[in-house]
């Protein structure tokens, strides 16, 4: 009787947690589950999630360039203060030109050796401390593009890549300022460090750019994509719409052959067999003839052929006797009725001419124009 008293309590319990259950929407959109809500962040990975610690020692090392030796001598005590954070330790070997870090008995976080072997690899690819030390939060991650096999020619290799820096920087600050990330371009490769989506922006336009195709078409639909994740109605939509495509002007197309091969039929059947020589003989009666008078026939061929090219090298030698063709002469056309000469205006001229006196003046000449020139001071006066 007791135990059957106290079940009834329970079951009446479990009745009223049932009925004050709130229905499940049925008609929720499946956007709003995928979706990710504004200003979520993924709880940081304490020590309580993992109290005892690993059970192995985990270490990786990486060299680095002898023109970062200084840099890193300087920078090296706070490299290790923000790993000691973590408890990991770095060791800094100038010898061998390494950096190795490695987890202790403290460590908790098991993904810490990683990001501790990608801040080591950013610090040897040249990029600052103040950048790399970023890689230890939990939202940030990094990606070095290796672009030195990408293309062969040296010459074509150094213009793509300062394509990719732009006059001044300006292609690489765009670039950083759309993906949230910090990109730093050294030698044969891409260092990145940001969010997720953002390094695949990244990852897709520096491949782009190798492969020649210029970096500021990707920056003008990254633009686009920034426009239209500020709508929440586009989110669940194709984009597809909204973004340029980009059409390749200057492909080289591939150059035809002179003689162009045409593809037979296929037939199952085997082609026919050629005709031996003495089947052609056969055929032409050549097979039946004596041998003095196959060898006539030779003879006579032979003469034949002789016989025209005699005649050709005689018709190239007779060209030079042969003479030009002359040109016709042209006749003279009569002169116009405005082109004749006036006689009558000729004679005119002619006596005009002579009335005038040329030469210099006659004594007497000279004295009389002095004498009329002296009166006509007189008269002035």
């Amino acid at each position: 009787m007791a135990s059957s008293s106290l079940g009834k309590p329970d079951k009446a319990v479990g009745k009223s947690e049932f009925r004050n259950q709130k229905p499940k929407p049925e008609n929720q959109d499946e956007s709003e589950l995928l979706t990710v809500p504004d200003g979520w962040k993924e709880p940081p990975f304490s020590k309580e999630d993992n109290p005892r610690g690993l059970l192995e020692e985990s270490s990786f090392a990486t060299l680095f360039p002898k023109y970062r030796e200084a840099y890193l001598k300087e920078c090296w005590p706070l490299v290790q203060k923000a790993l000691n954070e973590h408890h990991i330790n770095a060791t800094l070997d100038l010898i061998e030109g390494s950096m190795t870090v490695c987890t202790t008995k403290k460590t908790f976080d098991p993904y810490i050796i990683i990001r501790a072997r990608d801040l080591i690899k950013l610090l040897a690819r040249s990029v600052s401390f103040e950048q790399a030390v970023r890689i230890l939060q939990d939202d940030i991650a990094c990606d070095i593009i290796k672009i030195g096999s990408l293309v062969r020619n040296k010459e074509r290799f150094v213009k793509r890549r300062q394509r990719l820096i732009g006059p001044k920087g300006s292609t690489l600050k765009a670039l950083e300022l759309l993906t949230n990330c910090y990109i730093m371009v050294q030698g044969n490769t891409v260092s990145a460090i940001g969010p997720f989506s953002g390094l695949k922006e990244v990852r897709k336009v520096v491949l782009d750019t190798m492969k020649n195709i210029h970096p500021i078409y990707n920056i003008k639909t990254l633009m686009i994509k920034r426009e239209l994740a500020k709508d929440s109605e586009l989110r669940s939509q194709s984009w597809e719409r909204f973004l340029p495509q980009f059409k390749h002007k200057n492909v080289n197309k591939r150059k035809e052959p002179k003689k162009k091969t045409v593809k037979k039929e296929y037939t199952p059947f085997p082609p026919p067999q050629p005709e031996s020589q003495i089947d052609k003989e056969l055929a032409s009666g050549e097979y039946f003839l004596k041998a003095h008078q196959k060898k006539r026939q030779k003879m006579e061929a032979i003469k034949a052929k002789q016989a025209e090219a005699l005649s050709k090298r005689q018709e190239e030698r007779n060209k030079a006797f042969i003479p030009p063709k002359e040109k016709p002469v042209m006749k003279l056309k009569e002169a116009s009725t405005e082109t004749k000469i006036d006689v009558a205006t000729i004679k005119e001229k002619v006596k005009k001419a002579k009335n005038k006196k040329l030469g210099a003046l006659t004594a007497e000449e000279v004295k009389l124009k002095m004498e009329a020139d002296e009166k006509r001071k007189k008269t002035k006066k």
